[in-house]
């Protein structure tokens, strides 16, 4: 079975955040003697050097290739063919073209069909986030390609695929004017929804009416419709050629022999004479500001954003990767002040934050971006401008910048003890913006020792400087995003000018409050373990301690900077009163952000800071808990932290009013969101209309209170010997047990059993239909829900994950998405056992509103022949190979053992059971998928939710 899908529902969200910086700057940490000399030596060299781990040629031609052998994940490789082809090179009868070649590519190239194309590329379920894809943007057209390594024949047959993309794609006549007809659709359509709308209205002022500003990748319907096979073949002669292109592929191989299938493969590939000369397009700066005003009838809330453009620095040379640094601690210090101005009583904004990086025709930009309270434009404008301009006219602390600068050297000597534990697919963007524009890609060893060489060069006066010069009223576009309601509200261009003009005016030093004090003045006592439980077969330690609290300990290698935490005990909102839920349901939420003991969030953040750790309370419908990670070093400081949310969360009312003041916003505009009203008439009906589905309303916000909210928290994190907590991670047990002994064993316990209540939170039985009709895009989204009673067990769920599969794998084999209109079409199936054991089916897509009929009985037949016959056996042998293969990845991820033995103490499951799951999968056979089919896809309970336009109505 695909235990993921086992863990709880809910909070449980481990990520791992950087909190900060400390106060003072440790001693910087010393390289290995390996690495040292030889850094040095490349700090004085004329320019950075190439990571030694990958292999990087040139065949005669002029292709390039880059080559790189990586074990994670085993036995797998992605690989990309790289155009520097898109379309800013088009003419102004070729506008869409790249996009268009980009689609033909995928209807079949000389020597291999387009069934076989499409069957080789079939992988709707791969574990591994790399289905094979393809992009095409303004400079680039990319191919993608993700596939196993252990099977010979597919891997060598990858090879010819990229080099048939690169050089012999067929352009028949049927295949492109069906693609053009597809193409003409798309644009059609383009701009019917928010997101695209908003592209076409800022993107010629951003673009400053340049090149870039008049090749959208779209491209224009009368344009396009002129084109011929001919034309479109002439586009892809004159720009897709070896000189152009590079191959890349990084996995677990040999790297020799990779190195001989391009040969192989690309060298035969010819550039045309004459070439085309490549020319370079840039966007030319504009002096002052230009100021654009987009209201936007689909658009649900209010924003600034303010874009500076500067000439593009492509980083060559060690000063160049100097000023990188530079360019890193200035994101990291003005985001913090951004972050701390959030979490005021009265936020100037409702979101906000900046950063220095690339942007598009060869420039980079400063930008800064604010979402306005509702009603409160002015604030975010004055908001964000004032924290910017304070940057640029005094500068930055000294405290700050050592926090920063520690902080960093955190970030990358974590980044560098994993160094043997990157995942492939990592490697891929380096690559790329090599290949593109010549970006650096020296290798973590070099990176590492430059950091901790050269960090301490960098002074205030540096940083002082770089704010000044990113931070201009020059070459300076202000966008206002609002809902078209409000457009009467908007300011005059001369109002809003004059706000920003008041606020940099306004501006003052910044002052670092530092709190030099422990975040614990006492530590506990504790209690110690009274059972000790070994369990060899997944390597896992139980432990009891005398307070109640129990503990489950598995060690791992897979990333040596990590351990994960979690901790849970049953109850949840389950328990709390109808007239307190919400106070209830936004008591976690609140209380993560309100800091702990005597310091504030803003203090807390400060006092983290240095600290690569994050420990978030969190209490969902059946559970409250605990979930964070830490590195190591920083283990101790996060089981502080996680006993203090237990035994000293802070009751803050600032915090409390700008949560409700967010809550009342987003209600405010969320009737307004198609897509928000769509899911939240999806989340009724699967819940039978309760109370506690419903969104919250006004009055249900006005009538939630701080108290409510603190005590319901109190009482949830009362009483910690109901708890079970989980570390997976980079540790000895022997090392971690003293500090759960401390701060776990330290945790009050009454002895009392608390449970959570079954509420019977899901869909009334029978058949449901329900239209939605929001919005002006003409799409529609629909879903098909399956769902009933169910027997948890571990032969069921195996049958439900076959079952999920076929369904998959005959779906889009039906209805491939550039051939039928549907789009994002996907069918996911999930068990649960609590509160309840039910199970659910969902099968969503998106397409053209024309089309939901045809689509939906399209889906349904397939069903129907599916409850007939049962699946075949070469989708059953896709499924076993895939769930083998995604099974051995998972054994390798902490994320992955965390919420499986998190699940496995909740449902009462035995861990072991893992083990044999792979021998298991032969149990899902024509027969069975046959039998689960008709079982579970009855249609006795199904719900059908459609989203429609509301020129739809009738």
């Amino acid at each position: 079975m695909n235990f993921t899908k086992t863990i709880f529902a809910g909070a449980f969200a481990l990520s791992i955040i950087t909190s900060g910086v400390v106060a003072q700057v440790k001693k910087k940490p010393t390289p290995s003697s390996k690495t040292k000399p030889a850094a040095a030596q490349q700090v004085k060299s004329a320019a950075l050097p190439i990571d030694p781990g990958v292999i990087i040629g040139k065949l005669p031609n002029g292709l390039t290739y880059y080559i790189r052998s990586n074990a994670a994940p085993k036995n797998f490789a992605y690989m990309f063919l790289v155009n520097k082809a898109g379309s800013v090179l088009e003419t102004d009868a070729q506008l869409g073209m790249a996009r268009l070649v980009q689609r033909i590519a995928f209807d079949g190239t000389k020597g291999v069909s387009k069934s076989e194309l499409m069957d080789f590329l079939k992988r709707p379920k791969t574990k591994f986030d790399a289905d094979a894809n393809s992009t095409s943007s303004f400079n680039e057209t990319i191919f993608q390609l993700a596939v196993p390594t252990d099977t010979v024949k597919k891997f060598e047959k990858s090879f010819t695929i990229l080099a048939n993309w690169a050089g012999n794609i067929s352009f028949d006549d049927a295949d492109v004017d069906k693609e053009k007809a597809l193409l003409l659709q798309e644009v059609q359509q383009h701009g019917k929804n928010q997101q695209e709308r908003l592209e076409q209205t800022t993107d010629p002022v951003l673009l400053n009416n340049s090149r870039y500003a008049q090749r959208i990748p779209m491209g224009k319907e009368d344009v396009i419709k002129t084109f011929t096979a001919a034309s479109v073949k002439s586009f892809y002669h004159d720009w897709y050629r070896p000189d152009l292109q590079a191959v890349i592929v990084v996995g677990d191989f040999d790297p020799k022999r990779v190195e001989q299938l391009i040969k192989d493969n690309f060298s035969a590939l010819k550039n045309p004479m004459p070439e085309k000369p490549r020319v370079q397009y840039s966007v030319p700066p504009a002096p002052g500001t230009v100021v654009k005003f987009v209201p936007d009838k689909g658009v649900n809330y209010t924003a600034a954003q303010i874009v500076v453009r500067h000439p593009q620095m492509i980083v060559k040379t060690p000063d160049e990767f100097l000023q990188d640094m530079r360019i890193n601690l200035f994101n990291q210090m003005l985001n913090s002040r951004i972050s701390e101005a959030g979490q005021q009583r009265v936020p100037p904004f409702a979101y906000a934050q900046a950063n220095y990086g690339a942007f598009a025709g060869r420039q980079d930009a400063f930008s800064a971006i604010a979402e306005a309270r509702p009603g409160a434009l002015e604030a975010a404008v004055k908001g964000i401008t004032n924290e910017t301009a304070r940057a640029k006219k005094f500068g930055f602390t000294l405290t700050e910048l050592e926090r920063a600068k520690q902080n960093t050297l955190l970030q990358i000597g974590n980044v560098y003890a994993a160094r043997d534990q990157v995942s492939s697919s990592n490697f891929l963007s380096q690559y790329v913006q090599n290949f593109l524009n010549g970006s650096p890609i020296p290798g973590i060893s070099f990176e590492y020792n430059f950091y901790v060489n050269n960090i301490g060069k960098i002074n205030v006066s540096d940083m002082n400087a770089l704010a000044a010069k990113l931070i201009s009223d020059q070459n300076r576009v202000v966008i206002i995003v609002a809902p078209d309601v409000d457009k009467d509200k908007l300011p005059n261009e001369k109002t809003l000018l004059d706000w920003m003009a008041t606020a940099e005016k306004d501006a003052k030093p910044y002052n670092d409050d530092v709190n030099t004090q422990p975040l614990m003045a006492t530590i506990p006592t504790g209690s110690k373990v009274i059972e000790r439980q070994e369990d060899s077969i997944v390597n896992i330690t139980r432990l009891t301690l005398k307070n109640g609290v129990k503990v489950i300990l598995k060690p791992t290698t897979f990333k040596n900077d990590q351990i994960l935490i979690s901790g849970f005990s049953f109850g949840g909102t389950s328990v709390a009163s109808d007239q307190d839920y919400v106070s209830a349901n936004m008591a976690a939420g609140v209380i993560s952000q309100s800091g702990v003991a005597d310091l504030d969030q803003a203090q807390l953040n400060i006092k983290l800071r240095g600290s690569q750790l994050n420990i978030t309370p969190y209490i969902s419908e059946t559970v409250q808990g605990i979930s964070g990670s830490a590195t190591p070093a920083d283990f101790g400081t996060a089981m502080q932290l996680l006993y203090l949310y237990f035994t000293q969360p802070r009751k803050d009312a600032e915090t409390w009013a700008a949560t409700l003041t967010q809550a009342k916003s987003l209600l405010a505009n969320r009737g307004a969101d198609p897509a928000s009203v769509y899911q939240d008439t999806v989340t009724a009906i699967m819940n039978n209309h309760r109370l506690r589905a419903m969104p919250s309303t006004m009055d249900q916000l006005n009538a939630a209170s701080l108290d409510k909210a603190y005590d319901f928290y109190k009482a949830r994190f009362a009483n910690a010997g109901n708890f079970t907590f989980t570390f997976v991670g980079a540790f000895k047990n022997d090392q971690i047990i003293p500090f759960i002994e401390t701060y776990l064993g330290g945790l009050p316990s009454n002895g009392s059993l608390e449970t959570y209540k079954n509420l019977g939170m899901h869909p009334a039985a029978g058949q449901i239909s329900r239209t939605v009709y929001k919005g002006v895009s003409d799409k529609s989204t629909v879903q098909l829900i399956y769902s009933g009673n169910y027997d948890y067990n571990e032969k069921n769920n195996l049958q439900l994950d076959g079952l999920e599969e076929i369904l998959n794998l005959r779906l889009l084999a039906r209805l491939p998405e550039k051939e039928s209109g549907a789009f994002s079409l996907s069918a996911g199936i999930n068990y649960l056992k609590i509160p309840e054991s039910r199970y659910k089916v969902t099968i969503s897509f998106l397409c053209a509103t024309a089309n939901v009929d045809k689509i939906t009985n399209d889906i349904m037949d397939e069903i129907g022949k599916i409850k007939q016959n049962g699946a075949d056996t070469t989708s059953i042998k896709r499924f076993i190979g895939e769930e083998a293969r995604s099974i051995q990845s998972q054994l390798r991820q902490n994320y992955f053992w965390t919420g499986y033995l998190t699940s496995s103490a909740q449902y009462g499951e035995d861990p072991d059971r893992i083990l044999p799951h792979i021998q298991s999968l032969d149990q899902v056979t024509p027969e069975s998928t046959k039998e689960a089919a008709n079982k579970y896809l009855s249609g006795t309970n199904l719900i059908k939710v459609v989203l429609l336009p509301e020129k739809e109505k009738k």
